[in-house]
């Protein structure tokens, strides 16, 4: 049984809503999917959905090594040494948590293209709660869609030899078929509140974001 089920219309949807132009290459890890930016050389999109009956069933708790996704072309690659004495962490798109119920699975989330440049406060204090959210959620529900945008600015910061374009932002859709959506959206910024930050803060209109065809 699959954790994971592909959302096979991201790929028509890609195909055929200017939206998503911009996508370079369809990246199919099996239990996602990527809309690569080679321009930004990192990803635009990430869709997969979770299964809640197997998601936490067996929570591996030794990490994989990050390593470069070779089925992009090696001028648009990025990699793990793009961020060493960056600033940044390498923040997952789909978490390492949410996939860690076989080191296979587990693996495939430390691709590259499913890393982006996030500020440690972020990813390890406020993002990190979308992500708890949507393992609950899909306990509750029996599972749960997940679509993860990233925003970059016209003049994006760059770190790294590979120059990887720094997000200003990104955002979360969570939704399944009975009706449930929620939206969230966070700042990519270092001077971001952690202690007192909350999901309610960042809980936004769905539609405000332009993803309705997800």
């Amino acid at each position: 049984m699959k954790v994971i089920t592909i959302l096979f219309a991201f790929i028509l949807v890609v195909s055929a809503n200017n939206k998503f132009k911009n996508c370079s290459l369809i990246i199919n890890k099996k239990i996602y999917k990527v809309c690569y930016s080679y321009k930004n050389k990192g990803a635009l999109f990430v869709s997969y959905t979770l299964n809640g009956k197997l998601v936490n069933s067996l929570n591996i708790k030794k990490r994989q090594n990050f390593y470069t996704e070779k089925i992009i072309p090696i001028k648009y690659r990025n990699s793990p040494k793009d961020y060493i004495k960056s600033g940044f962490d390498r923040g997952h798109l789909l978490s390492d948590a949410s996939a860690d119920y076989s080191k296979k699975s587990l693996h495939k989330a430390y691709s590259m293209a499913n890393i982006i440049p996030q500020y440690p406060s972020i990813n390890r204090y406020t993002w990190i709660k979308t992500e708890k959210l949507e393992r609950k959620l899909a306990v509750k529900f029996g599972n749960i869609k997940v679509v993860i945008g990233v925003i970059y600015g016209n003049n994006p910061k760059k770190i790294g030899k590979d120059k990887i374009a720094v997000p200003i932002a990104y955002y979360k859709k969570l939704y399944n078929d009975k009706g449930f959506k929620q939206c969230y959206y966070y700042k990519n910024k270092i001077n971001i509140i952690t202690k007192k930050d909350k999901l309610k803060n960042h809980l936004v209109n769905c539609d405000s974001l332009h993803i309705m065809a997800f």
